[in-house]
């Protein structure tokens, strides 16, 4: 059976949630339900869903909040918004936080699995393009996965992939330390900071079988790839 695609869902109305979260469950989807936005927040950073569908008003963190705190991370996961909204200047927003998709209540069950279906397939034929090569290393970017010449492939982390990805797209350039410390954490505090240079260290003993490939910290800047 073909890996489960899993899904965060935050929607406050518990009856809703669950009926969206059973419907979807029954077609092969993993869900991971959330009552708030605060809740849904943490459950992305920990969980590292495919896709979100994120009902627009609920309590603590509004979902055009958590699509603008999710951006700032992660430009590239599907959004679907759920709202009883209906004003265009509603639909505008949310598209221009970074929205996919918009479906207004009350809604089709099955207009919204379709929409779903049709945002992961869209998504993954995108992706079937990053696979890497990197010096002797093959990067399986979708996968999060890394692989040096014949051994099996090691998995790593989102942050791993996220980060190892930024620097090959930056290859032999400095990667502004400030810009990707905000897309993939969502600040450049100190503390932010340290934990990126713990990162970075990671990457280097898994890329240390290549011996060409260098990570190297341009001070006062960033990072800087070559292979």
């Amino acid at each position: 059976m073909a890996n489960k695609i899993k899904l965060l869902l935050a929607e406050d109305e518990a009856s809703l949630g669950q009926i969206i979260k059973e419907s979807l469950e029954t077609r092969n989807f993993e869900v991971i339900l959330c009552e708030n936005g605060d809740i849904a927040l943490k459950k992305y950073q920990t969980e590292a869903p495919e896709l979100l569908i994120l009902d627009v008003m609920m309590p603590k963190k509004d979902g055009f909040t958590l699509a603008k705190d999710i951006r700032a991370i992660d430009d590239t996961i599907p959004i679907i918004f759920l709202t009883a909204k209906s004003q265009t200047a509603d639909v505008v927003e949310g598209f221009s936080l970074g929205g996919n998709d918009y479906l207004k209540k009350p809604f089709s069950i099955e207009e919204l699995i379709v929409r779903v279906h049709n945002l992961v397939y869209r998504t993954k034929t995108q992706k079937t393009s990053e696979v890497i090569t990197l010096g002797e290393f093959t990067f399986d970017f979708p996968k999060q996965q890394l692989k040096f010449k014949n051994d099996n492939f090691v998995q790593l982390t989102h942050r791993e992939a996220h980060l190892l990805f930024h620097l090959i797209k930056n290859k032999n350039q400095v990667l502004d330390r400030s810009v990707i410390l905000n897309k993939l954490w969502g600040t450049d505090d100190f503390f932010t900071a340290r934990s990126m240079d713990v990162f970075i260290t990671k990457l280097r003993k898994k890329l240390s079988k290549d011996a060409n490939i260098q990570i190297i910290n341009v001070r006062g800047f960033g990072y800087k790839l070559t292979d």
